[in-house]
Parts: C-alpha cells; structure tokens; sequence
C-alpha cells in the first residue's frame, strides 16, 4: 500500500538537517529557503542566496534531493535558485535614521582604520568589564572574513535556534554572537559583500539578545560595506576607536573617525593599544610603537582620548585561552586600565542618552 506522501512541515524539517556548504547552520536557518510546494509525490524548492555561487548551487541541490528522497511518498524533487538577493536599502542619516533593537538600550562600536592593532582585544575586555560592572552586556563579531571573538571569549560549540531566532551563546557574563559559531574549523570565508551585509543585519535583527544595558559591536577594520551596513542598520549611541602609536595606525584610525562623523554616529574616544611595553624582569619601559601618538591624535580630532592600555603578554595569553584579562588577573594594572575605560564609555552614553 502506497505510503501518503510527506507534508510541507515534515520537508521543512529535512531541509534543516542540510547545512550550507563550509558551515554547521542549515539552509533554512540562513533564510536561503523562500518556497516549499507539495503536488502529490512531488516536490519543488525555491531558494535565494545572497551571492551566485554554482559549487554550493550545486552541492546544496544534490543535497536536497538526496534527503527529500528518503522521505516516505516523494517520487520526484525539483530545486530552484532564484538570482541573488538584492541588498536592502538602508536609510541614511546615521542614528536619527534607524530603528533600534527590541530589549537593547545601547549599541556601542569598536572600531578601527585597520587591522592588527588589538581591537577585537579591546572590545572584549571592555565587554566583560561592563559585565562584571553589573550591566547586562552583548557583544557582536561584525568581523565576518576575520572572527576573533570565540576564541577570545573562551566559547566552544554551535547556536541553537527557536523558530526563526538564534540564541546567542555566553560566557563571562556576557553574550556573543560570531560566524565563527557557524563554521567548521579552519573553513574561510570567501563571501561577496552583499552575503556579508545579509549576514551582519541577520545577527543583528535575527539574534534573541534580550534585555542588554549595551551591545557591543566588533567592527572588522577599514571603513567599507560591513561598518557602513551597521551605522544604517542601527542607531549607534557611539563609537570608540582604537589605535597604536605609530604614524602608520594613526593615520588609519583618523579616516575611521572621519567615515564615523560623516555618518553622524557620535566619537566616544580614541583608545591608544599597546601604548608601552614593561619589562617585567627589570621594570624599564619602553616605547615600541612610539609614545603619546594616540593623545596628540584624540587632541587633533578633538575628540576625548579614554586612555592608555600597555603590551604586557598577559593580554595575549588571555585571549589565547578564552579568559580575558579583566577575568584572569582583575586587580592587574592593565586590567584596571580596561575597567575604567569601560565606566567612562558608559558613562559617556549614559550622558548622551539622558542629554
């Protein structure tokens, strides 16, 4: 006796079990399935990505029809791509000009004009130490070709979902999200902007973040499509920038602030990252990337300069292991540095927010 073919809900749930090519998340958590028909013993699903890619099309495709074949009653399966999603149009206009997050008082950038001066480092323990301070804290990855903050933030594992929302995972008091909990180990990211752009708003508008005193963004560095997305995705409250001494990393980081103000997100303050290193044999220190470049740069911009933290290789280690700094060694100075940028970033915003 000839078995009643499957229904739409039980080829919804199949579909889950395929996860996109080089990722653990499923096709239909990517929001890449746009329509599922059922005629009979027949089956036909439309899909969209943001990118045309033939190898995943085709491995994705292969896939499909394998798994909806297993099903009880389906005889035959067509599989449809539609052209690439087109990029949504974002209002402009900087923080006036965009809808905030449900439950999330304030969204707080960590940026950088480019990369390789500890930003990611900075966003993190700023993060924790605002945990630890007693808010409730998220933190973003934007960095999408670069995800840093898994291991950073000592997390392990793949996020679960509940209907069309990812839960964020947490660890230190504070929750994170990352494409990095999405992929296998070792697997890059080879991905146009616009699939960069869909996936950054997905976090953002897709992530159950709850309630949250602040959600901090890790920026990837420069000033191209992901920073721009996220200024016209989301009111900012502000952004901190981060850079080292050397001429080379202040240039970079007065284009950022320049790209931040044209927008209108409010400058918190410049950071200056491995300001000086300390012997810890003999206590001399010395000045390997320059000295005062990050508050000669903040007076110049006029904007306010939140501070000083040294290269001390604790900072790395703590990152190395999930366990930032503020965590393993809380009394330390570099620790205590973080701690009290932290506060006046927040209670920068706090100002600003009342004002």
């Amino acid at each position: 006796m000839p078995q009643d073919p499957a229904d739409n809900n039980q080829i919804v749930e199949a579909l889950r079990k395929i996860p996109f090519p080089g990722y653990s998340r499923d096709i239909v958590t990517f929001g890449f399935v746009k329509s599922v028909e059922v005629s009979g013993g027949s089956v036909r699903v439309g899909l969209q990505l943001s990118a045309p890619d033939p190898e995943k099309e085709k491995a994705v495709r292969e896939a499909i029809c394998r798994e909806l074949g297993s099903l009880p009653g389906i005889e035959s399966v067509q599989v449809d791509f539609a052209g690439a999603a087109p990029a949504a149009a974002a209002p402009r206009g900087g923080p006036a000009a965009t809808q905030g997050l449900p439950g999330v008082s304030h969204l707080v950038a960590v940026a950088s004009g480019k990369g390789g001066v500890g930003k990611s480092t900075v966003a993190v323990n700023l993060a924790v130490a605002m945990a630890r301070a007693g808010h409730a804290v998220g933190l973003l990855d934007s960095d999408i070709y670069g995800p840093s903050v898994p291991l950073m933030m000592g997390i392990k594992g793949h996020p679960e979902t509940e209907g069309n929302q990812i839960l964020p995972l947490e660890n230190h008091g504070v929750r994170t999200m990352s494409i990095g909990y999405m992929l296998e180990d070792d697997a890059p990211v080879i991905w146009r902007g616009p699939m960069v752009m869909k996936a950054l708003t997905q976090f953002l508008r897709e992530v159950r973040w709850g309630k949250l005193d602040y959600l901090i963004l890790d920026l990837p560095p420069g000033t191209g499509d992901a920073q721009l997305t996220l200024v016209q995705a989301v009111p900012l409250a502000g952004v901190v920038a981060v850079t080292t001494p050397q001429d080379v990393a202040l240039l970079d980081a007065r284009k950022a602030i320049s790209m931040f103000r044209k927008t209108g997100v409010p400058i918190l303050g410049l950071i200056e990252n491995m300001s000086v290193f300390v012997c810890p044999g003999c206590g001399h220190e010395e000045h390997i990337f320059g000295r005062d470049g990050g508050r000669k740069e903040a007076e110049r911009a006029g904007v306010p300069f939140l501070g000083e933290i040294p290269l001390h290789s604790s900072i790395r280690e703590g990152g190395d292991l999930g366990t930032p700094i503020v965590v393993s060694d809380p009394d330390s100075a570099v620790a205590q540095a973080f701690c009290r940028i932290a506060a006046t970033v927040a209670e920068m915003v706090q100002k600003q927010a009342v004002s």
